[in-house]
């Protein structure tokens, strides 16, 4: 059984996640429950968790700070729901050392798949593989992109959307598909912004930037040369 400890505030939220993973795999999963920042860091400490759930805006303590506190003292996954959508928000939670910041609203079955998956990460259970296109390559086991034999630094934005497409190498992502798997589902985010991103990805990528192709009307894909 995995024991994962939710902190969120909004008691209908509460109850759709804990519902939904009870009834999904029936004893896989025990759901603890925190309704504030204070009490979620009290139980953090006092419980060994598989993996934390913690939306940002809370009572007492917010969840960076919740995320601050704990990465002093465990590398326990640590995964981030939120309507807080700002690219600065997201950075900061990376930056802080979660595995993961899914926007709100999402779908539960996604939730689900990203909290089981993550878990099985951590516990060495699953490897992903590691996603190339000619010289450039994405390892999502450590986050490292490389790119012409160097290391690239990405923002989470231009990583999310190389990810997608090397994962869908070949393949048409069309521009609201990248907007939603990146920004999240019924983000609002308009189009012009990932014109923006996709010019940085592709600037940051260098001479391997070309392997990203525009399908005028359609989206986007990367595929070998």
């Amino acid at each position: 059984m995995y024991r994962v400890l939710l902190v969120e505030d909004d008691k209908n939220i509460r109850a759709l996640i804990a519902n939904y993973f009870l009834k999904k795999e029936g004893d896989a999963f025990q759901i603890d429950i925190a309704e504030d920042g204070q009490k979620g860091l009290e139980q953090a400490y006092e419980n060994n968790y598989d993996c934390l759930l913690l939306d940002v805006m809370l009572p007492e303590l917010d969840g960076f700070e919740i995320c601050r506190e704990i990465r002093r003292e465990s590398d326990v996954p640590i995964m981030f729901i939120t309507a807080r959508t700002d690219e600065s928000d997201i950075l900061n939670g990376y930056a802080l050392g979660c595995d993961d910041y899914v926007i709100k609203p999402f779908p539960l079955p996604v939730l689900y798949e990203k909290v089981n998956a993550l878990i099985k990460r951590s516990k060495g259970l699953v490897r992903s593989r590691v996603f190339s296109s000619g010289e450039l390559s994405l390892n999502p086991n450590n986050g490292v992109v490389i790119s012409g034999g160097e290391e690239v630094k990405l923002t989470a934005r231009e990583y999310g959307i190389l990810k997608v497409l090397l994962e869908n190498k070949g393949i048409i992502i069309s521009r609201e598909r990248l907007l939603d798997m990146v920004w999240g589902y019924n983000s609002g985010v308009d189009e012009r912004v990932l014109d923006t991103h996709m010019r940085n990805l592709r600037k940051a990528l260098g001479a391997n930037g070309k392997l990203i192709k525009t399908v005028i009307r359609r989206g986007y894909k990367i595929e070998d040369q």
